[in-house]
């Protein structure tokens, strides 16, 4: 923990999903309070805050009164609605804490959210996650940026948790994460395209003859189909960064086609044991007449 101390103690995770529900176990496991608003959420969300060590204080007003900072971890598609509903909560409160948005938006998004936030009357910092969710021997990034970003990494640093801010710019976080996802999402959509369409013309074989012999580590991250059970996060996730570079004046399209990929691998959601000739079957299976998928 840094000497510079803004004040963090207590702070709540919307929502406490693996990667919030993991967050919130590092932080906890550095001497900070993780609380979560959780009436309504299923069993299975609160055995996971619960055993992830964080404190269920039920609504979302009683999370708001109790905590110094919030942070939002909730897929893309919702990163909006949650922060509207957070303001309706922060404009019954007095005291101004500081909200980070540390969704996978992109920045005309992240500015959507920071004025819903700031017109509540919170303080915005922006966020963005790279990794996987912190785990004991592994290290997740957490990149924060706008004002506050510089005095509250130190404060959210753990052995698991790489916390780095990297300016003043409100929504940089937001483009860092985006342009970082656009690679490591974007090129295992089009591995998964390549793989689909070498099979469905009776190449595969020979194409992994070629790659084992010019492409090895390619042909490796190929065989991969366990992105078939994060598909169903990611479409959103491709969607804001097809936004985000067609807001920077640069064609979105290949963004927008990984996201309609990852909609056909929907239904292998949370399934890691799918082979990859399943994945490549249901890739090929949208596009034919009469697929849930087809024609989109």
């Amino acid at each position: 923990m840094s000497t510079q101390d803004p004040g963090i103690r207590r702070i709540g995770i919307l929502s406490p999903g693996a990667m919030g529900a993991a967050l919130g176990r590092s932080w906890t496991a550095e001497g900070l309070s993780a609380l979560v608003a959780l009436d309504g959420r299923s069993a299975r969300s609160k055995h996971r805050a619960t055993t992830a060590g964080l404190e269920d204080v039920g609504r979302l007003d009683r999370l708001v009164g109790r905590v110094d900072l919030i942070i939002s971890v909730v897929p893309p598609a919702f990163a909006l609605d949650v922060a509207m509903r957070l303001a309706e909560v922060l404009r019954n409160h007095e005291h101004h804490i500081t909200v980070i948005d540390a969704n996978a938006v992109s920045p005309e998004r992240a500015r959507a959210v920071r004025r819903t936030v700031e017109d509540a009357g919170a303080r915005y910092v922006d966020g963005g996650i790279v990794g996987a969710p912190p785990t004991p021997g592994a290290t997740t990034t957490l990149v924060l940026s706008g004002v506050g970003a510089d005095t509250l990494a130190p404060v959210l640093s753990t052995d698991e948790i790489a916390t780095m801010a990297i300016g003043g710019d409100a929504e940089a976080a937001s483009t860092l994460k985006m342009c970082h996802a656009a690679w490591t999402k974007g090129t295992s959509a089009l591995l998964i395209a390549i793989r689909a369409v070498s099979a469905r013309a009776g190449v595969d074989d020979a194409l992994v003859e070629l790659w084992q012999r010019v492409q090895p580590a390619v042909l490796a991250r190929s065989d991969s189909a366990a992105v078939a059970a994060r598909a169903w996060r990611w479409s959103d996730e491709m969607r804001e960064i097809a936004r985000t570079f067609e807001g920077a004046g640069v064609p979105g399209g290949a963004a927008s086609a990984a996201a309609l990929l990852y909609d056909r691998l929907a239904k292998f959601k949370d399934i890691e044991t799918a082979t990859l000739s399943e994945v490549i079957e249901a890739v090929i299976a949208g596009d034919r007449p009469g697929s849930a998928t087809g024609g989109r």
